[in-house]
């Protein structure tokens, strides 16, 4: 693994610990790297961790969370980015738990947390409890993540409305989170298609991000009090830069009962940076290719002038040629949820492929 010098995204957050004075149990942690021996790819990976209200030592789990997660990320195999993740989510939340079991003060701790792993131009996600992920794309805003919550189950069991769930008194229960007596599941489904059914979305893993895109990442302190309709508003009406400062306000003039992070990160809009690896690829295999043409040609013209300024036949005998040769690059759960959208486009059902083309998002709603 080597540092990279600079990341490949735009990458700006912000944390706050909100107006009623609690200590602050959010943290974030943003690195670039290149993985592998080969070095192509730059990789950012981002993770924000929340700790569990309600529990001693939230702060420090979530700390813990950042900091090993990152760590055993780092260190891992960058070929198979999900059991990456996974490995690192786990072994992370068991540490978190011998933690506890060590000192009475930090005896039940634990934390949610949102991982986004970019890999050139390839993203990967996990997640545990109610810290989320979306993606803005194009004038929508996805949430690409589900809630670990007893709210989210009784939603999608049909039990309770949307109305009446912010106010119910369980709706903050966290169902999965780091730290937990028993291994914590990593959820790994990406929601980016209406209609997808769990196997799909797990399928979405390494969708490719486009010129423009933006990632948001945040702490339940921004999404118990902006709705993603205005999330998307300013994401389409604020730099980048200034977002999160922006989204923090909005969250503290509407009391800011909880802590508050956000993280956004943008693809570069003209391509640059995320692909730009693979422009000089191709540069290199177009000037490789007229090396050849050009050293082909001049033997070529200097075996003829030897020929003609000699006079001779040529050879019967046929002379060993070379031939050079290119390389050419080579091409369940069983609980289903929809994700939340600030819009409701109608996507057509992607088919994964190594590869996968997406079907490009609509430009325009009844």
């Amino acid at each position: 693994m080597k540092k990279a010098e600079q990341t490949h995204l735009n990458i700006k957050g912000a944390t706050h610990p909100g107006l009623t004075g609690k200590v602050n149990e959010d943290r974030f942690k943003v690195t670039s790297f290149k993985p592998g021996t080969k070095r192509k790819n730059i990789s950012s990976l981002i993770v924000v961790c929340d700790g569990i209200g309600g529990h001693r030592a939230g702060d420090v789990a979530a700390q813990m969370g950042v900091s090993l997660i990152t760590e055993k990320i780092i260190a891992g195999d960058v070929r198979h980015p999900v059991k990456t993740i996974e490995s690192a989510v786990l072994e992370t939340s068991e540490a978190i738990h011998q933690a506890s079991l060590t000192d009475p003060q930090q005896h039940g701790m634990g934390a949610t947390v949102a991982i986004a792993w970019v890999i050139g131009d390839r993203l990967y996600t996990a997640n545990l409890g109610d810290t989320r992920i979306y993606l803005w794309r194009k004038n929508y805003l996805v949430q690409l993540s589900t809630d670990h919550t007893w709210l989210q189950e009784a939603l999608d069991a049909g039990l309770i409305s949307d109305r009446m769930g912010s106010q119910h008194a369980n709706a903050h229960v966290i169902r999965r989170y780091l730290g937990s007596k028993k291994p914590p599941e990593p959820d790994f489904r990406l929601w980016f298609f209406e209609k997808e059914l769990d196997v799909d979305a797990i399928k979405n893993q390494g969708l490719r991000l486009l010129p423009g895109d933006i990632l948001l990442l945040c702490s339940d302190g921004l999404t118990d009090l902006v709705a993603d309709n205005e999330i998307q508003t300013v994401l389409e009406s604020t730099s980048v830069e200034e977002a999160p400062e922006k989204l923090i306000e909005m969250a503290n003039l509407r009391a800011g009962h909880d802590n508050i992070t956000v993280i956004c990160a943008q693809v570069p809009p003209s391509g640059r940076g995320v692909f730009k690896w693979k422009a000089k690829k191709r540069l290199a295999v177009g000037c490789i290719s007229t090396l050849v043409v050009l050293s082909l040609l001049t033997t070529g013209i200097i075996l003829g002038l030897r020929w003609r300024n000699q006079n001779l036949q040529p050879d019967e005998t046929a002379q060993p040629g070379v031939t050079l040769t290119l390389p050419q690059e080579t091409a369940t759960q069983t609980h289903a949820s929809t994700p939340t959208a600030t819009h409701s486009p109608t996507f057509t059902q992607g088919v994964f492929t190594p590869k996968p083309t997406l079907t490009p998002w609509p430009t325009n709603i009844p």
